[in-house]
């Protein structure tokens, strides 16, 4: 990691335009890293959250949050390419409605119409996966793609390095669902158990939307507790 090479992409970004996009995940480490890093180099900070369900009481205190220590950033929220594609083929109980395939460019492209806004920031890390690798690595300095007009200020950061600079700046931590003691950002999967688990026991309300709208995610729950209970008594037989 390097801090001044992090920084100056970013102050050469601002020294281009004075708006930009920022795919922001609300509770995620990454994002709220780049936020703070950001937000003194930009007139306005359009930050975008992708939600599976929307307006969640866990993560709206997050983008509450974050909009009042930052004035000069405002949220937009629109759907997860996720979500598009599990109602597209009827997935975890829900509805099954004829949408066309999406995906994060797509989602990109849509916004960058709207809020005219020409270059996004997004919090991709080498460490990430094999493809975010390559994909980085394909730039001349790792971070910047001219042609694509998107900035990735923290190609070469671990996720270890991210959380030392938020508890070095005193951000909000960033949410972890369950004690894997992973540092790797987890999101609002509805297909991991440790998500919905953790709703279940701080945020009922949250898991009840959730159920609305993706009802296998019940079934879930109720498996997952079956097979404790099942565990439970083998273990006292």
């Amino acid at each position: 990691m390097d801090l001044s090479a992090t920084l100056n992409s970013i102050k050469t970004l601002s020294a281009k335009v004075d708006r930009v996009i920022l795919f922001h995940s609300g509770a995620g480490k990454d994002s709220i890293c780049l936020l703070n890093m950001m937000a003194p180099h930009f007139k306005e900070i359009v930050c975008v959250f992708m939600y599976i369900v929307k307006d969640l009481e866990h993560i709206n205190r997050y983008i509450l949050w974050a909009e009042k220590k930052y004035p000069n950033c405002r949220f937009i929220q629109t759907p997860h390419y996720a979500y598009y594609n599990n109602k597209k083929y009827g997935i975890n109980g829900t509805e099954q409605i004829g949408y066309s395939e999406w995906n994060l460019s797509k989602i990109n492209d849509k916004v960058k119409e709207q809020t005219e806004i020409e270059w996004s920031v997004m919090g991709f890390k080498k460490n990430d996966s094999l493809n975010r690798r390559l994909m980085l690595n394909s730039y001349p300095d790792s971070m910047t793609s001219e042609a694509g007009q998107k900035l990735y200020p923290l190609a070469d950061w671990s996720n270890k390095e991210v959380l030392q600079y938020i508890r070095k700046n005193r951000l909000l931590e960033p949410l972890k669902y369950g004690n894997t003691g992973n540092t790797r950002s987890q999101g609002c999967d509805i297909n991991d158990i440790s998500f919905l688990l953790w709703c279940r026991n701080y945020y009922p309300g949250d898991l009840k939307k959730i159920i609305e709208e993706f009802p296998d995610t019940e079934r879930k729950l109720f498996e997952y507790d079956h097979s404790q209970k099942q565990q439970l008594h083998a273990e006292q037989d």
